[in-house]
């Protein structure tokens, strides 16, 4: 066997070694992504402030403290707003429901005008087992979420684990990553470095894309629900913008908070109407032009591949699949598009190339 084929072997043994312990360890990875992500995204500013003269130590220290501070800053003006409206919710909940029922009443009076008695009662068995089927669903998904040890460990560690992991990883970042050079094979060196260079660019581009894309839903939704007459809903756009970090649950929480506060402000069905038509046309705007324009285009990525990456980081390794997915498949994409150069310069793909362009990386 040759020595480029033992090289292959090992590579493709390390692949896997990888991907068996993120398997075996993907219900503990929460603060530790979270960490190196927090981490990645503040080491430049701990860099700056080292080039001003602060130590490492020190600098890491004080804007991880202004990270927590900002984070904490912003919990304490939503958690309040977020569990006065559930509370008022849960008060107004025994009147939403007699206001519906009456809706459902006469909504019902005019099916029954208006369609056979067959179609009526195939319909009344329908939507029962509809509801009967979302109410089992969401009293699964509340006791899960409570219940679950795996859940309450994760919530732990994020609160109390990942500040400390990220303070150690923006304290020794340039020596780990000088450390990590040490030992990469010197023969496709340059290489190695041109690639880690273009897939450090593309995730600083998507965390700037991303972080756009959750400013313009903040202000989209907070000046939308304004107009519509929802209450508090400047809160509620800057929650939605906030919680836009994780794909699906930005707009779901406020979604559902939304249709929550037009159900209790009246008993018409034209405002929560419109709540719908809010939610729809931002995620409209937000799948087809936002994020593939802002977030797709600085990642080089599909938008299609970017919809597989989340159901398969959701599949692979759950909530941390869903918010390494899309950061994931840039990489992946990085690597692909490389290896598709080499391929194309390659006797395998023309056996006539000379021999001096396949030994050439893409880059020269």
């Amino acid at each position: 066997m040759t020595a480029r084929a033992y090289r292959l072997l090992f590579w493709i043994g390390a692949l896997l070694v990888v991907c068996v312990a993120l398997g075996l360890f993907r219900h503990i990875l929460t603060p530790f992504a979270a960490s190196f992500a927090i981490a990645y995204i503040l080491d430049p500013a701990v860099t700056r402030l080292e080039r001003w003269g602060l130590r490492r130590t020190a600098a890491s220290l004080l804007v991880l403290i202004a990270f927590l501070f900002a984070v904490g800053l912003t919990v304490f003006l939503l958690v309040p707003l977020v569990q006065g409206q559930i509370v008022l919710l849960i008060a107004r909940l025994p009147n939403l429901v007699a206001a519906l029922q009456s809706q459902f009443g006469d909504l019902q009076k005019m099916l029954q005008q208006q369609l056979p008695a067959e179609d009526m009662d195939r319909l009344r068995e329908l939507v029962g087992n509809w509801l009967g089927a979302a109410v089992t669903w969401l009293v699964g998904l509340f006791q899960s979420v409570i219940t679950s040890s795996i859940a309450i460990l994760n919530v732990i560690s994020l609160v109390v684990v990942t500040p400390i992991v990220t303070f150690f990883l923006l304290r020794d970042w340039e020596v780990m990553v000088a450390n990590i050079d040490a030992y990469l094979p010197r023969e496709p060196l340059g290489t190695i470095r041109e690639q880690s260079r273009i897939i450090s660019d593309m995730l600083v581009g998507f965390v700037h894309g991303q972080a756009l894309v959750c400013v313009i839903l903040a202000v989209y939704y907070g000046t939308a629900l304004s107009l519509a007459g929802i209450q508090s809903a400047l809160a509620l756009g800057l929650l939605i913008g906030v919680l836009a970090i994780v794909p699906v649950i930005g707009v779901a929480t406020g979604f559902a908070l939304s249709i929550g506060l037009a159900a209790m402000q009246e008993t018409t069905w034209t405002s929560i109407f419109v709540v719908c038509g809010i939610f729809l046309f931002g995620q409209s705007v937000e799948a087809n032009i936002l994020t593939p324009k802002l977030v797709g285009d600085r990642i080089h990525l599909h938008p299609v591949w970017v919809i597989f990456a989340l159901f398969a980081g959701g599949t692979l390794l759950g909530f941390v699949g869903v918010l390494i997915a899309v950061p994931a498949a840039a990489v992946i994409g990085v690597l692909v598009r490389f290896a598709l150069l080499r391929y194309r310069r390659s006797a395998i793909y023309d056996p006539h190339q000379p021999e001096a362009v396949r030994g050439l990386t893409p880059y020269e």
